[in-house]
């Protein structure tokens, strides 16, 4: 029998894997799921372990709560007495795992199927597409408790037309999922009871995809978004001019002229 590695744990985190997906679920309920640096951390460790895993070839992010994904960051630690470099470097995890999601070189999907707010929305904005349920609720309350969504602003303009985006800092309300689709936030909105199926539909679509050129791609989307116009055409340039190296795309188009289905060799 071949030697199995263990499933990787993470404290506050459910994580797993099948055919191809790995699910990372945010699981403190009592919480609600509050962006603690703890739980910021056992998140990260969960990319990374996907990251790692050449069998994964796509991420869902998502909640065990019912009608939560995350109220957002952890309040309480906000207003904790510790040292200011404590929460420095606290401050520090956010950058990492919004540039992690984006350098992760696998498309990750967010499943939002309940209130999702303040740096859990920056968080969905940072996935590849989300799928959200028609209960799921949006929106960046900070400034209504006296804080500001500094950390996710930079995504929130880099999404949304700027008086959008700042229409939803200043004023702190709070919006559905068919007005997050509307403004661009969203990808798809779906029936409650049918957002599991869906996430599960749209992930198996993405995981038979080549994963070489997967890679190649998201790479491209992460690097030239703040190129300026020619040096973006230059670098994508010579990313096209590699993928027509690869033998992944002789097979995509060899298994289209034949009208099969693929077999990535990933390379």
């Amino acid at each position: 029998m071949p030697r199995m590695s263990p499933t990787p744990s993470f404290d506050g985190v459910r994580y797993g894997t099948a055919d191809g997906v790995a699910t990372i679920a945010l699981d403190r309920p009592e919480t609600r799921n509050a962006l603690s640096d703890d739980l910021l951390r056992s998140i990260i460790g969960a990319f990374r372990a996907a990251q790692e895993d050449e069998e994964v070839r796509v991420v869902v992010l998502a909640s065990t709560h019912p009608r939560t994904f995350s109220a957002g960051g952890d309040l309480a630690g906000f207003a904790s007495e510790v040292p200011l470099t404590t929460k420095h470097r606290g401050i520090l995890l956010w950058p990492e795992l919004f540039t992690l999601i984006g350098t992760l070189g696998k498309p990750v999907v967010a499943k939002v199927g309940g209130h999702c707010l303040a740096g859990a929305f920056g968080l969905t904005l940072a996935c590849d597409l989300v799928i959200a349920s028609d209960a799921a609720v949006f929106g960046t309350p900070e400034i209504n408790v006296g804080v500001f969504p500094f950390m996710i602003g930079a995504l929130l303009y880099r999404n949304l037309p700027r008086k959008t985006a700042t229409e939803l800092m200043l004023l702190g309300e709070r919006f559905d999922a068919d007005e997050a689709r509307r403004i661009g936030v969203v990808n798809r909105v779906v029936p409650h009871d049918e957002l599991d199926a869906a996430t599960d539909a749209l992930a198996a679509q993405l995981a038979v995809k080549s994963p070489l050129l997967m890679r190649m791609g998201k790479d491209a989307i992460w690097r030239q978004g703040d190129m300026t116009l020619e040096d973006a055409w230059d670098y994508l340039r010579s990313q096209l001019a590699l993928a027509f190296s690869t033998e992944d795309i002789q097979e995509g188009v060899a298994a289209f002229k034949e009208k099969r289905d693929p077999v990535w060799k990933g390379r």
